[in-house]
């Protein structure tokens, strides 16, 4: 398998390939962002990493990264925004009810995205989980709204040439998200306005939510920009992380439909964790690339099929499933 004839750019999680480092990295008291990177750069297939801002900086700089990844080959997916490092921001980052902090969560952002730019990157995905509130009487919702666009409008104009992309989750840390779900993040995004804002969709994310994986894509697609794809799976109840294809089958099946059909060219991000359990990272991340390359196979199959196209017009799901059951299942 070669990057020159596979589907996407595929690009991953760094701090998976953690997994078992005593083994792979004996007699080693540290382990740094650019020996994970070594490590990924080890997977068949793999075009790219995304790096966590600042904790996967801390024992690096732009340049070296920039240079390290042209030496091994791989391409930077983009930066994306942790606000767990400092306890402070337990209480939210861009909504914190104490103006220093979150003036400190603004300059950390503007940080990071000039050190993306620096490095070479033009992706920075936030994350707002800090962001939310745990109980009633507790927050002034429209101030929270008012104050998240407010931050986000001033980190889009920072640099125009980087994209800004939500990343949305119903909840954890907080036991309410500001931005749950695919609509309230929407909302949000037209309210800003910003020509270089758009939203990623998580996979685990988006069962969490109670959604539909293509349908949250669609609806991206429809009202703002798909910058990012992360793909993984869960079994709805929390953010599993677990290998792509593994127990949803059938809707990531859909999900990549719905991907080519409105020719979503940019990486799919491998958000899944082979350190919670101490899988081997390397054959994990490989297993995902080869899993989501075969369900491309299929999508080949469906692609033009004018037999599904009229089932779904028709609400016909019965017709659906059987034309999806002759792909799955062919006769022998």
């Amino acid at each position: 398998m070669t990057k020159k004839t596979l589907r996407f750019p595929y690009a991953t999680r760094l701090n998976g390939f953690k997994a078992n480092a005593a083994k792979v990295w004996p007699g080693r008291n540290r382990i740094t962002s650019l020996d994970l990177v070594e490590r990924a750069a080890t997977v068949d297939g793999l075009s790219a990493v995304d790096f966590n801002y600042p904790d996967h900086l801390e024992d690096t700089n732009p340049r070296e990264v920039k240079q390290r990844l042209a030496d091994l080959g791989l391409g930077l997916n983009g930066f994306a925004m942790r606000y767990y490092s400092e306890p402070g921001f337990k209480m939210g980052a861009l909504t914190n009810p104490d103006p220093a902090w979150r003036g400190k969560a603004m300059d950390i952002t503007r940080r990071g995205i000039d050190a993306l730019a620096e490095t070479g990157g033009n992706l920075m995905t936030l994350w707002l989980g800090q962001d939310g509130f745990d109980y009633s009487f507790e927050a002034d919702y429209l101030r929270l709204w008012d104050q998240t666009a407010e931050a986000l409008s001033q980190l889009a104009a920072h640099n125009p040439a980087v994209d800004i992309s939500v990343e949305y989750k119903p909840n954890e840390p907080r036991a309410f998200s500001l931005l749950p779900d695919v609509g309230t993040t929407l909302l949000m995004v037209l309210e800003v306005g910003a020509k270089n804002m758009g939203v990623t969709i998580d996979f685990a994310h988006v069962l969490y939510a109670d959604e539909m994986p293509a349908y949250a894509v669609s609806l991206v697609h429809r009202k703002s920009r798909l910058l990012g794809v992360h793909l993984n799976d869960a079994y709805g109840k929390r953010d599993d992380g677990l290998m792509a294809g593994s127990v949803h089958l059938v809707q990531t099946l859909e999900l990549l439909y719905v991907l080519d059909r409105i020719d979503f060219s940019n990486a799919i991000y491998f958000d899944t964790f082979p350190d919670a359990v101490g899988l081997d990272p390397v054959n994990e991340c490989g297993t995902n690339i080869t899993a989501v390359e075969g369900m491309m196979r299929m999508v080949d199959k469906l692609r033009g099929n004018q037999q599904l196209a009229a089932a779904i017009a028709r609400q016909d799901a019965v017709a659906s499933q059987r034309i999806l059951q002759s792909v799955l299942f062919p006769a022998p």
